[in-house]
């Protein structure tokens, strides 16, 4: 007879957490993730730590 309670307890559980849908601020999320903004999506934030390859070779010949 446990084994009825049992998964009957379970499919309430199920179903309740099928519904729950929390309110979530997702820009106060954006932010604790560290996403960098729309602004700085095309920044190359290491560009200017080596010097290019591409022009040392110029430098040479």
């Amino acid at each position: 007879m446990g084994r009825g309670r049992q998964k009957a307890k379970h499919t309430k559980i199920a179903r309740e957490l099928k519904s729950y849908s929390p309110d979530v601020n997702f820009s106060a999320l954006e932010s604790e993730l560290g996403h960098p903004s729309s602004d700085d999506q095309y920044v190359d934030k290491w560009a200017d730590m080596y010097e290019d390859e591409d022009e040392d070779e110029l430098e040479r010949a």
